[in-house]
């Protein structure tokens, strides 16, 4: 029987990691009150059989709480919601990181603080809409323009929220570099038409983000930290644009010299964006020594295939751990998956739908004497 190496022990910066799987942040809107909670901390618990979690976005401040429901990490009682959950997922074995999501120019008004803003790189404001409890759907509005003193405030909020992950117990954080959100906004000519040092040409656009990881990093530990990318990623009204490949091809080597525990790379074809090419992937590969996390409508065979071919070290699932809160044994032991994904309820506030999907029992067979 072939021994896949899908379920091998592993290792991100200085994480151990039991095996080869990563749960990948899913945005679920339990946390009433943006606060984390017992029936959170029930959910992560469930999945970690995972090597390693991470959390669904969470925000490092009132400004990037632009999803009804989602959780923050910038003040004392969130920070100790969140003790529930990494408590939970370690007395089951588990790993888990935190993902620090500020949503920027996809947001609105209504899902946030009374003195909260909406801020971006330039006021440019995205197609489409946002729930919000009170009112429904909403246009985005559009986003003040980030002044000097913002990006400065909002680079320390990201390096005190990291300091409130490890405190809160995390094993490490991701910082949110894609599907649209701020640190993605400063990467794109599309969002970012700033006339400063943060725009113009590549170097500019990547400069936000490369600050961002450094004092992360600074903070927390090198080894403490990883970064989610979408290139060719169109979600948060992203339209792909010329500069694609020479901006990943700088950033990926400029992350690579900064030592991070990994890169996070996010295809969405599975569900109808455009592809990530492979030559993408590959170069992305090619310019980062440390751990690659592909993600993206995995099987068990075609993640074991790109792990056996050095394409990528870890594989990231995502809905399949929805409705399979053991998808690891199921993955290992060729135990059926369930179909039973009930997508009307992936962003309601309780637990139907969220803790409540069954793990496998096997059926008990009878002996006859």
């Amino acid at each position: 029987m072939k021994k896949y190496r899908l379920f091998f022990s592993a290792k991100v910066g200085s994480i151990d990691l039991k095996n080869c799987i990563v749960m990948a942040p899913m945005t679920r809107c339990r946390a009433i009150d943006n606060l984390p909670n017992d029936l959170m901390a029930k959910y992560y618990q469930q999945r970690s059989g995972a090597g390693l979690i991470i959390t669904e976005g969470t925000s490092p401040s009132p400004n990037g709480l632009g999803y009804a429901r989602i959780p923050g990490i910038f003040s004392e009682t969130q920070l100790h919601g969140w003790e529930k959950t990494t408590l939970a997922v370690h007395k089951s074995g588990g790993k888990i990181f935190l993902q620090l999501m500020h949503t920027g120019r996809i947001s609105h008004l209504l899902n946030m603080s009374e003195k909260a803003e909406i801020i971006a790189p330039s006021a440019v404001r995205a197609a489409g809409e946002m729930w919000t409890d009170a009112k429904g759907l909403q246009d985005y509005p559009i986003p003040k323009e980030m002044t000097v003193e913002d990006i400065v405030s909002t680079q320390a909020e990201y390096v005190s929220a990291a300091k409130n992950a490890i405190e809160a117990g995390f094993d490490g954080v991701e910082l949110h570099g894609a599907n649209g959100y701020l640190l993605e906004e400063f990467l794109s000519p599309i969002s970012n038409i700033r006339t400063d040092k943060y725009d113009g040409n590549v170097e500019n656009r990547c400069r936000f983000v490369l600050e961002v990881t450094i004092a992360v990093a600074a903070a927390i530990g090198k080894d403490k930290i990883g970064i989610r990318l979408s290139p060719y990623g169109v979600v948060g009204d992203m339209p792909n644009y010329p500069e694609i490949d020479a901006t990943y091809d700088y950033l990926s080597k400029e992350l690579n010299k900064l030592d991070i525990a990994y890169i996070h790379l996010v295809d969405h074809s599975a569900m109808g964006a455009p592809i990530v090419p492979i030559e993408m992937k590959k170069l992305i590969r090619k310019n980062f020594k440390n751990t690659l996390i592909i993600c993206g409508g995995y099987d068990k065979e075609s993640a074991e295939a790109d792990i056996e071919s050095g394409l990528c070290d870890l594989v990231g699932f995502g809905r399949p751990f929805i409705n399979n809160p053991d998808l690891v044994e199921r993955l290992e032991n060729n135990l059926e998956l369930s179909q039973n994904l009930k997508t009307e309820l992936f962003y309601t506030s309780d637990e139907k739908g969220y803790t409540d999907y069954a793990c496998f029992k096997a059926p008990i067979v009878l002996q006859i004497e």
